[in-house]
């Protein structure tokens, strides 16, 4: 009976032991920096592209993984009609035609030699809807706010996270190279 308690204080002095050493090590902290502009990519007579990079780092204890990303343009067509918009999340440097996001992994701060940073392109596809040109569906355009949400995991479980940021009309119209309506 003693040597099954002794095996049981053990096994708990070492599950504490385990215990202790994980909250010492940290968990992941992924922050994100969308302070960058918008830039026009691509522009046709129907419809145009702009990109932003938003910049990750991990300002944790231990490795992250950013498993999905998802651009996700709030514009529904009762705000504004002659717009259709959609969005995109793509990483620098493995662009995809199938919208499939490959997951990355974002190391701790502790490991880094230099600046160890993930950047993920936010991409908004506007095109004019209602036989409209372009040009003319933009002059009345509207401010477009947009979820960029991320499935991360690391040391806790997988969960969703969110920043939202907003591509103002007037950085639309400015970017496009029209003039908004005074209405």
């Amino acid at each position: 009976m003693e040597i099954i308690l002794w095996i049981l204080v053990i096994c708990l002095a070492v599950y504490v032991a385990g215990r202790l050493v994980l909250a010492c090590l940290g968990k992941e902290d992924v922050v994100v920096d969308t302070t960058a502009p918008f830039e026009k990519t691509q522009m046709d007579a129907q419809s145009i592209v702009l990109k932003k990079k938003l910049t990750f780092r991990n300002e944790g204890g231990s490795c992250a993984t950013i498993m999905d990303a998802i651009t996700r343009p709030q514009l529904p067509y009762e705000q504004y009609d002659a717009i259709e918009a959609r969005g995109k999340a793509e990483r620098e440097g493995a662009p995809r035609e199938d919208d499939y996001f490959e997951a990355v992994l974002i190391q701790k701060k502790g490991d880094r030699n230099g600046e160890d940073v993930l950047h993920i392109f936010a991409e908004v596809k506007l095109t004019a809807r209602k036989g409209l040109s372009l040009k003319d569906a933009l002059t009345h355009m509207v401010d477009v706010p947009i979820d960029f949400i991320w499935m991360e995991t690391g040391r806790t479980p997988w969960h969703y996270r969110k920043v939202r940021f907003t591509l103002t009309a007037e950085e639309i119209a400015q970017i496009a190279g029209v003039t908004l309506a005074k209405d």
